[in-house]
């Protein structure tokens, strides 16, 4: 008797990847950060206060990983990265604009 094999979807769970961003002070810092135009990741380290290289790689990897953002790599040395927001990842920060939106109503009741 054989096993049946797990289908796995490679469709993205859009819910699950708002939630792994939504509960993550520093990912939402880091797409302020993308945003305001400072992409290079030393240049984000360094503007936020408490924000550790460690945890910094880890949250633009989850952005990577989500298509949130792409890693472009320039063939220089020193090396030269720089994150920019994907197409998805300009559709997603306007999820986050409404979700600030409704907060802010919700402030003013």
């Amino acid at each position: 008797m054989q096993a049946k094999e797990k289908k796995i979807s490679t469709r993205p769970d859009a819910k699950r990847m708002v939630e792994n961003i939504i509960r993550c002070k520093w990912t939402l810092t880091v797409i302020a950060q993308i945003r305001g135009g400072i992409n290079r990741p030393g240049a984000i380290e360094r503007s936020v206060p408490g924000l550790s290289t460690k945890v910094l790689n880890e949250r633009l990897r989850k952005l990577v990983k989500f298509g949130i953002v792409e890693k472009k790599i320039f063939p220089v040395v020193p090396p030269h990265v720089e994150y920019e927001f994907t197409e998805f990842g300009r559709n997603f920060v306007d999820i986050l604009d409404a979700i600030e939106k409704l907060e802010s109503k919700l402030a003013e009741n």
